[in-house]
């Protein structure tokens, strides 16, 4: 059994907007969601920059009973999801009477952690830590908290895989639906925004440090890059059957392909060429297409040195210099676990718009990746099929094609 795997909804929470219209209007004017976190200084950051999201308030919309048990990145991937359900056509009764699964991204939940201990060393009790505590903690607490508040009967699981945890919880979910497993799963990424996720990257010295231009600092593909910008937020896809869809009456949206995975073997944070290459190349075998019939590529490019240099000599090494290719991080910084999931919604409004996000702050390319078709300012153009890349440490690949929709 081998099914069709649609979109039928998309949601997102990020520093570009927090809707998808808002987001869509950002990638088109280039806008940059990157600013300087006064706080983090005081906190012994050498670098101050992030891309912010607001705190959501959700008094309004969920119990006390539901909320005490959700960290903020619990919240961002509810408002994601709530507006990707909007779109798809579904309700709670929908949810309640038919089997729904949950495949997230996350891979850390450092200000639970740090809260409850500290309150455990200052009072010596830890019956004062209280009850929603351990479901904010746990790396699972996105799908935890989304599929007890949505009465989720399908798969659920967390998917932590360092920066593609959110893409490859899209192309599990993708298999899962293919192989007749399942008829719809909510698939994404979230990631935590508050400093202690970050102080540990910022220790690295990973980080770029213009403060004067916080828009500026994150430039992918750039000779003057120093480093990636942290950032965060939501980001939800509903993927369904084309069959349910059809059903439902659903609208669809785009179509997923494929999906390429690999693992590079080395070096626990250095990136290498041969491991997303393989699982490009992956991702097109799966999909049936030739790496001719690419129209774009959303690229990994965090904007540090090696990672954006290897990761263009994979593109050329598999796609040669046809692609538009461009980074969406350079707007929005390093989303980290979220950025697989969020730049499938942003590659997919793009094609649905038809134009092309630039990789802004692009003003000189290294020489030997100048082959590269690099998109640098707007670009009004339909396309058909792209492909996003995520890689994260530990040398985890992920590579997800998706298609314009048609009937065919």
């Amino acid at each position: 059994m081998s099914k069709r795997v649609v979109i039928t909804g998309m949601g997102i929470y990020s520093c570009i907007g927090t809707n998808l219209e808002e987001v869509r209007q950002s990638l088109f004017e280039g806008k940059s969601g990157i600013v300087v976190d006064e706080s983090r200084i005081g906190f012994g950051f050498k670098s101050p920059l992030t891309g912010m999201v607001p705190t959501p308030n959700l008094k309004n919309e969920l119990t006390r009973r539901q909320r005490i048990s959700m960290g903020e990145e619990s919240e961002y991937a509810y408002i994601a999801t709530r507006e990707a359900l909007q779109q798809a056509n579904i309700d709670l009764t929908y949810l309640e009477t038919n089997e729904v699964g949950i495949l997230y991204g996350n891979d850390s939940v450092s200000k639970a952690v740090i809260e409850a201990t500290d309150i455990v060393r200052d009072k010596k009790d830890t019956q004062l830590i209280g009850s929603g505590a351990i479901f904010k903690s746990m790396n699972s607490t996105v799908t935890m908290n989304l599929a007890t508040i949505l009465g989720l009967r399908g798969i659920n699981m967390t998917i932590s895989a360092a920066c593609a945890s959110g893409s490859h919880a899209i192309g599990l979910g993708y298999m899962f639906i293919k192989q007749g497993l399942q008829d719809m799963i909510i698939c994404g990424g979230a990631q935590e925004i508050n400093p202690y996720a970050m102080a540990s990257f910022d220790g690295l010295g990973v980080f770029a440090e213009d403060v004067e231009h916080p828009e500026l600092a994150s430039r992918p593909f750039d000779t003057g890059r120093t480093g990636l910008v942290p950032s965060g937020g939501a980001a939800t896809v509903i993927l369904e059957s084309y069959e349910s869809a059809v059903k439902r009456g659903a609208p669809i949206i785009a179509e997923v392909l494929g999906y390429g995975f690999s693992s590079n073997g080395g070096h626990i944070s250095t990136p290498n060429i041969d491991g997303p290459a393989l699982a490009m190349r992956r991702a097109l075998e799966q999909s049936g297409i030739g790496a001719e019939d690419v129209d774009y590529i959303n690229a990994h490019a965090t904007s540090t040195p090696i990672g954006d240099a290897n990761e263009a000599k994979a593109i050329l090494e598999v796609f040669g210099g046809k692609p538009f290719v461009s980074s969406t991080k350079s707007m929005t910084g390093h989303e980290c676990w979220m950025a697989g999931a969020s730049e499938i919604v942003y590659s997919t409004l793009m094609m649905q718009h038809g134009f092309i996000a630039p990789n802004i702050n692009l003003k000189q390319v290294d020489k030997e990746l100048e082959e590269l078709n690099l998109v640098s300012s707007t670009i009004k153009r339909e396309f058909d099929i792209y492909l996003s890349n995520s890689f994260g440490f530990g040398g985890t690949n992920s590579a997800v094609v998706v298609k314009r929709f048609n009937n065919e």
